[in-house]
């Protein structure tokens, strides 16, 4: 299986209350993130037969703008194991459940992503890597161990992307 994991775009500023936490949706500038990496990932020609998310509405909000993008018709599931409190566990019996899907993208928070990014390519959590709002990792789960492909954040995606719709083939003169 592949699996896309992705943190959640932009939502703005954290708030303490943890009611209104949970309730806090993407600002403008996470809504395009995800515009544009649901492009990118369309260019990219990704395919993913199911798409799982924390129960946080900034998770649900970018895993159904990116799915709207990629034109997956499955509805997005929501899943304890990738909410804030959720552990490496829980994460490796939701990846179990899904093993028969070729593809599948599962959006959650920081640091949980990175941990759990980390974890599944050293099987030991020794890798550090950074993912920044809104960013996707490719992981081949069929490789021992799991295999990080790539790694694209927005920043990236819409320079790829801006490239992308530009003519690829430069104009020369032909004599």
């Amino acid at each position: 299986m592949i699996l896309y994991l992705m943190r959640h775009a932009d939502a703005g500023i954290r708030r303490e209350n943890p009611v209104l936490e949970a309730k806090r949706g993407l600002v403008k500038e996470g809504k395009e993130q995800c515009m544009v990496m649901g492009r990118l990932l369309n260019a990219l020609h990704v395919q993913v037969d199911a798409i799982v998310s924390s129960p946080l509405k900034r998770c649900l909000q970018t895993a159904q703008f990116v799915g709207t993008e990629l034109g997956c018709e499955a509805k997005v599931e929501s899943k304890r194991a990738l909410a804030p409190q959720g552990n490496f566990a829980e994460f490796q019996e939701m990846l179990a459940k899904y093993g028969d899907r070729e593809g599948l993208l599962a959006v959650g928070h920081n640091p949980n992503m990175f941990q759990f990014l980390g974890r599944l390519i050293t099987g030991n959590g020794g890798a550090a890597v950074r993912m920044r709002k809104g960013s996707v990792a490719r992981v081949n789960l069929d490789r021992h161990p799991p295999l990080l492909q790539w790694l694209i954040d927005p920043r990236m995606a819409s320079a790829i992307y801006a490239g992308l719709q530009k003519n690829p083939r430069q104009k020369t003169l032909r004599k």
